[in-house]
């Protein structure tokens, strides 16, 4: 056989192999991930249960960050309690509706713009209609504050309820999500404020450079800010894969997966890239045996201690919020099912 038709055999049959055990690895590490978000989500859906049966007020980190880890789940045809799902979007809605009056008056509910923002997050997740409801919390958001350049939180519980950059994403999104055509001039207006101060103001933290990233889609943001933006948030990573929640703490569970998911959806950044490759390395080498992730609080508490079913005793709040955070970012390296 001539020299060069045995080379070209050989060689199609050796890039044969190279790519079929890529595809086998592929399978392999998809099923591996996929394994890891199943033994994440019965304990995600236990503490979001376990809080809604003890409080009737809604909870950024057990009714939020858990609706939105689970949609994204039942898209990518992973099994979650269905009902469950269902009474954390009632039990989001029916804390609301008990805040109608308030929200109308200009004054909102505990918690202000992270409540009102997480809870239109979780809802916009569900596919929820724009309503009576929603449109007295959007008109809450362009009353409240409307003197200022931006949306500040009063209350200092970090890292998910510290930061004004937080507060200004959230109200951003619901007012895109859920705002009114009568709405409309208002929340043109608001925006272009808003955009202004983003533009003008130095992030200190993890959580102030996620979401003013995650901001910059309402506001119009130049393609060049939002590229920065990201290289920052890629530069600020760990030699572990992780990102810590302030630059004298160590890496965590909520800090890195917030940052993926920012960088997946803001950033555009595919799952193969390897600032994303590491982090969800490192998710996936942090996890529990019980299926979470756990966080130390640094929020002083202000209510009274209770048990939801989610472990971690006094740092569970945080914890079921960096778990639901990890289980969304691992989710979103998946395509969703057809």
């Amino acid at each position: 056989m001539h020299h060069s038709r045995l080379f070209l055999l050989v060689f199609v049959s050796t890039s044969a192999v190279v790519s079929n055990l890529n595809a086998e690895d592929k399978q392999s590490d998809s099923d591996a991930m996929r394994n890891v978000i199943a033994k994440a989500l019965p304990i995600i859906e236990k503490g979001a249960a376990g809080s809604a049966e003890q409080r009737k007020c809604f909870t950024c980190h057990n009714q939020a960050m858990p609706v939105l880890a689970l949609v994204e789940a039942e898209k990518r045809s992973f099994k979650i309690n269905k009902e469950n799902l269902k009474r954390q979007v009632d039990h989001t809605v029916a804390h609301l509706k008990r805040g109608r009056k308030n929200y109308l008056e200009g004054k909102g509910q505990g918690g202000r713009v992270v409540t009102a923002g997480y809870a239109l997050w979780a809802l916009e997740a569900a596919d929820w209609e724009s309503d009576e409801m929603t449109t007295a919390v959007t008109g809450f958001l362009l009353t409240y504050q409307k003197k200022t350049n931006h949306w500040r939180q009063p209350g200092k519980r970090p890292p998910s309820s510290g930061s004004d950059f937080t507060a200004t994403y959230v109200a951003l999104r619901a007012l895109s999500a859920f705002g009114t055509e009568d709405q409309r001039s208002l929340i043109e207006t608001r925006s272009e404020t808003v955009g202004k101060w983003l533009l003008e103001q130095s992030p200190r933290d993890t959580e102030d450079r996620v979401f003013r990233l995650r901001a910059f889609k309402y506001v119009a943001a130049d393609e060049k800010i939002v590229q920065q933006a990201t290289k920052e948030l890629i530069d600020a990573q760990r030699k572990d894969g992780g990102w810590s929640q302030k630059p004298d703490m160590e890496s965590d569970a909520y800090a890195t997966a917030t940052v993926l998911v920012a960088l997946l959806r803001a950033g555009k950044m595919t799952p193969d890239h390897e600032a994303v490759r590491r982090g969800v390395k490192y998710l996936v080498d942090t996890q529990l045996e019980d299926g979470s992730w756990h966080v130390v609080s640094r929020a002083k508490p202000f209510q009274t201690y209770f048990e939801t079913g989610f472990p971690h005793k006094k740092d569970q709040f945080i914890s079921i919020a960096a778990s639901s955070w990890a289980t969304l970012a691992l989710l979103l390296t998946i395509p969703e099912s057809e």
